[in-house]
C-alpha cells in the first residue's frame, strides 16, 4: 500500500478523539508506520509523544519506548491506559517494579496485549530483559529524549550511548529518534550513534509566537520582584526554575510566607512527596511549582501561563526545554529569567573538576547562554537562530513578543569595524573560536595564537580601539544575519560564510546595538548591586537628602557616614519609600538593630518627602522572611559569644570561611554586635589592631580594596575583612 495511502485519521479520531493532526505529525506517523528509520525534531508541546503512540496502536506487536525518567513514563503509560479499557496496552519496565509487576508485564506482552512498554535505557542493559525482548514481536525502537544521546545535549546520559548495539541485538526493527531541541551538533551526533544516518528527518518550526522572553538583572531585590510578578498572575500556573535542592527549598518557603500557594519539587524529596506536589499542581491544589530542572519533562500541562528561572540554565537547550512548559494551550506564557554574570562563574568553577573535554563542551554551552542574556538583540531572533532557523523579526509570528523588542536600544553604525571583523576571521585561516579571534583583534597575546605566530601578522590588534566585549557582542550580531558561522565538528571555531565574503568584496552599512551591561559590586552579605539594577531607578533627590542626613547623624555620634547606613541601603531607601521601623528593618543591609538605632530620624524624613510629593509607595514593600537565615543568624551570635574559633563555627555549619565571614558581616552591618576580639587577638596585635581600626574611623569608605592598597598589602583581605566586623561592632552598633 502507498505509503500516502494509508488512512491515519480513522486511528486518530478513534483512539485519542482528534479530527486533524498538529503540525508534523502526520508526515512523522506516516514514515514511521511504513516501516522507515525516522528522526523528529519537534518543540514542547508540539505533540511529539502521539507520532509514536498512534503507530504503536496501529501496529503488530510491542513498541519500545526508551525514556530517561520514571515520572515522565508513568504519566504517558496513564494517559494511554484512558484510552483504552484494557489496562496492559501500555506498561512501565524499570527499577521501580517488584517481581510480581514484571511477571505481570511478561505475560502481557507474550499474551500480545501490550503496544507501548516504557523503558529506562539502565533496564534495557540487563541480559533477562533483552533474551525476554528477543523472543516477542517487537514493531518499532522509540527513543524519546534523544539529545541525551549527544555529549553536546543538554542532558547527556552515558547510557544512551550503547542503544544503538542493544536494539541490534533485540531485534533488525526500525528506529524512531525523537527531541523537543537539538543543534546542528547534537542532530549529527544522535543519528551518527543510533546508526540511522539513512533516517528520514523532519524539523518542526521552533517558534513559539505566543511566549514573552524577558531577562532582568538578578539582585539583591530578586524576592520582592519574583513575589510581585507572580501575584499578578494570582490563581493561575507556573513553574520557578533554580539549579540546586537548597535554593528549590528556599524559594518556595519565601512565596509561601508571602501568600503564594508554592510546593517544592526535587530529587532530594522522597518518591511519594515528589508525587504529591506534582499531583497538587496537575490538579490546581497549588498554583506555582519551584523545581530543579528533574520537574516538567511530562508533565503536559496545558495552562502553565509563566516560566521564571531563578538561576539561569547550563544550555540553552535547557532554557528552550524549561521554557517550552508554558503557554502549551498557545495561550499566554512568559518566560522570565534573571541573569547574573556571578550565576556562570559559579557553574564555571562547578565545571572545572569535571575531564577536559567536558569542560569544553560545557564552557562553549554557556557562553550561548551569556549571548542571549547579554544581547540586545530580538531574543526570539537569537534563540531560533540557535537552533538553526531564520526568523523576520519585522513580519514574523512573535516578532515584539521580548523585551528587547519592546524597548529596543539605539543601534550604531559598524559597516567599517564587520569588515575588519570578517577580514581578521578569513586571514587568520579560520582556525580560531570567537574568544581567540578578540583576543586577536585587541591585540591580546595567549597561548594558541602564540603557536600560529598570530601576533607577529599584520592584523594583529587592529582592532585594539574597541573593548573586548564590543567585538564579543559584533560576533553574535554577524551569526545571526549568516556573515559568519560555526563549525560543527570542532564546535565553535569561526567559519566565513559567502556572504561574509560578500561583505568584505563590497561592504555596506551594518547597524549595530550594544550589548546589556550588568553591574558587579562587590560587597558584603549577598552583594549590593546599582540603584537601576534593583528593578527600577531610585529617587536621586530623596537619596541627596538621605546621605545629608546620614552625614549629619555620622557627625553627631563622631563615626563615618558608612558606619550608619551603607549607600546601597540608602539607594533601597530611595527606590521602596520606607516609613515604618518595621519597613526599614527589611531594606537590604539594615535589620533590626541599625533600624531601631538610627532609623527614627530617617523615616521621619522619608515620610514628609513622601507626603510632600504625593508619592506613591510600591504596594509589596515588605517581603516576609521564612527564618531559614535567622537560625544561622543565632547559631553565629551564641558560638561567638562562647569564645568558639571560628573554624569550628564553619565546619560544624559546613561553610567555607569566606561564607562565614560573609555571614559575620551581614549580621554586623544589620546592627547586631558582635565581639570577635578572641579571634583577631589571636593574628594581629596591639598595635596593628589600632592602625586598622584608626584607619576605618578616618576613612570615607569601607571598601577592603581601598584598605588594601592603603596599607600595601601588609595584611591579607581575611585579617581586614575581620577588622572591619570588629570597627562596626564597637563603633556603629
Amino acid at each position: 500500500m502507498n505509503r500516502k495511502e494509508i488512512d491515519l485519521h480513522g486511528p486518530l479520531k478513534k483512539f485519542f478523539g482528534f479530527s486533524k493532526f498538529k503540525g508534523l505529525q502526520e508526515d512523522v506517523i506516516r514514515s514511521i508506520v511504513a516501516g522507515d528509520n525516522t528522526f523528529a525534531i519537534m518543540p514542547t508541546g508540539g505533540g511529539k509523544s502521539l507520532c509514536y503512540q498512534l503507530p504503536a496502536l496501529m501496529k503488530e506487536g510491542t513498541a519500545i519506548v526508551v525514556s530517561p525518567l520514571i515520572a515522565l513514563m508513568k504519566n504517558q503509560v496513564d494517559a494511554i491506559r484512558g484510552i483504552s479499557e484494557n489496562d496492559g496496552i501500555a506498561h512501565v519496565l524499570n527499577s521501580s517494579l517488584n517481581k510480581t509487576e514484571i511477571t505481570r508485564v511478561k505475560t502481557d506482552i507474550e499474551n500480545g496485549l501490550t503496544k507501548l512498554l516504557y523503558v529506562a535505557p539502565e533496564s534495557l542493559i540487563k541480559e533477562e530483559y533483552v533474551e525476554f525482548l528477543k523472543s516477542q514481536t517487537i514493531s518499532f525502537v522509540a527513543i524519546d529524549e534523544a539529545h541525551c544521546i549527544s555529549e553536546w545535549g543538554h542532558d547527556f546520559r552515558p547510557e544512551y550511548r550503547n542503544l544503538r548495539n542493544i536494539i541490534k541485538n533485540i531485534d533488525n526493527v526500525p528506529v524512531i529518534g525523537l527531541t523537543a531541541t537539538a543543534t546542528e551538533k547534537v542532530q549529527e551526533d544522535i543519528l551518527k550513534t543510533l546508526g540511522i544516518s539513512d533516517a528520514n528527518r523532519f524539523k518542526a518550526s521552533f517558534n513559539r509566537p505566543n511566549l514573552f522572553y524577558d531577562v532582568r538583572p538578578k539582585t539583591n531585590d530578586i524576592y520582592s520582584d519574583m513575589i510581585r510578578f507572580v501575584r499578578g498572575y494570582q490563581g493561575k500556573s507556573g513553574v520557578i526554575y533554580c539549579l540546586s535542592r537548597k535554593k528549590v527549598e528556599e524559594v518556595a518557603q519565601i512565596l509561601q510566607v508571602n501568600g503564594v500557594k508554592a510546593m517544592p519539587y526535587h530529587a532530594g524529596l522522597d518518591a511519594k512527596t515528589r508525587a504529591k506536589h506534582q499531583d497538587m499542581f496537575l490538579m490546581e491544589d497549588t498554583d506555582v511549582i519551584v523545581a530543579t530542572i528533574a520537574f516538567g519533562m511530562g508533565i503536559d500541562k496545558p495552562d502553565v501561563r509563566f516560566v521564571i528561572h531563578h538561576d539561569i540554565p547550563k544550555s540553552l537547550e535547557s532554557y528552550y526545554q524549561e521554557t517550552g512548559r508554558a503557554g502549551r494551550d498557545d495561550g499566554e506564557g512568559y518566560c522570565l529569567a534573571y541573569y547574573s554574570y556571578k550565576d556562570i562563574e559559579k557553574l564555571e568553577k562547578f565545571m572545572s573538576s569535571k575531564p577536559v573535554a567536558e569542560q569544553e563542551i560545557g564552557h562553549a554551552l554557556l557562553q550561548e547562554v551569556v549571548g542571549y542574556a547579554e544581547t540586545s538583540m530580538s531574543r526570539r531572533k537569537y534563540l531560533l537562530h540557535y537552533f538553526g532557523e531564520e526568523f523576520d523579526e519585522v513580519n514574523g509570528l512573535g516578532a515584539d513578543m521580548d523585551d528587547n523588542t519592546r524597548t529596543p536600544k539605539p543601534k550604531v553604525e559598524a559597516g567599517e569595524e564587520v569588515k575588519i571583523l570578517l577580514s581578521v576571521v578569513r586571514d587568520s585561516k579560520e582556525k580560531y573560536k570567537a574568544k581567540d579571534i578578540v583576543a586577536t583583534l585587541i591585540g591580546k597575546e595567549n597561548a594558541m595564537l602564540n603557536s600560529h605566530k598570530t601576533p607577529e601578522r599584520p592584523f594583529f590588534g587592529v582592532g585594539k580601539n574597541h573593548k573586548a566585549d564590543y567585538w564579543m557582542a559584533l560576533i553574535r550580531q554577524t551569526f545571526v544575519v549568516d556573515l559568519l558561522k560555526k563549525e560543527i565538528e570542532q564546535y565553535g571555531v569561526l567559519k566565513m560564510t559567502e556572504s561574509g565574503h560578500d561583505f568584505i568584496a563590497n561592504p555596506r552599512s551594518f547597524m549595530m546595538t550594544a550589548d546589556h551591561t550588568y553591574t558587579h559590586t562587590e560587597n558584603v552579605g549577598e552583594g549590593v548591586v546599582n540603584s537601576k539594577a534593583q528593578g527600577g531607578v531610585s529617587d536621586q533627590k530623596l537619596m541627596g537628602i538621605l546621605k545629608d542626613l546620614r552625614k549629619k547623624v555620622a557627625k553627631k555620634k563622631g563615626v563615618p557616614p558608612f558606619a550608619i547606613f551603607q549607600d546601597p541601603s540608602l539607594e533601597a531607601m530611595a527606590l521602596r519609600y520606607p516609613i515604618t521601623i518595621e519597613e526599614l528593618s527589611n531594606v537590604h543591609g539594615v535589620g533590626d538593630g541599625k533600624a531601631r538605632k538610627f532609623g527614627k530620624d530617617f523615616i521621619a524624613v522619608i515620610e514628609a518627602y513622601v507626603s510632600e510629593n504625593d508619592i506613591v509607595r510600591p504596594d509589596d514593600l515588605i517581603v516576609k522572611g521564612t527564618g531559614v537565615k535567622s537560625g544561622l543568624k543565632l547559631y553565629i551570635i551564641q558560638n561567638t559569644d562562647r569564645k568558639l574559633s571560628l573554624e569550628d563555627i564553619s565546619k560544624s555549619k559546613g561553610l567555607e570561611m569566606d561564607q562565614l565571614i560573609k555571614e559575620i558581616e551581614t549580621i554586623v552591618y544589620s546592627g547586631t554586635k558582635l565581639d570577635i576580639s578572641y579571634c583577631i587577638d589571636d593574628i594581629l596585635d596591639e598595635d596593628q589592631q589600632e592602625e586598622i581600626m584608626e584607619y576605618f574611623m578616618d576613612s570615607e569608605t569601607d571598601d577592603i580594596q581601598a584598605a588594601m592598597d592603603e596599607f600595601d598589602g601588609d595584611y591579607e583581605e581575611e585579617d581586614m575583612r575581620l577588622m572591619r566586623i570588629k570597627f562596626l561592632s564597637e563603633v556603629a552598633n
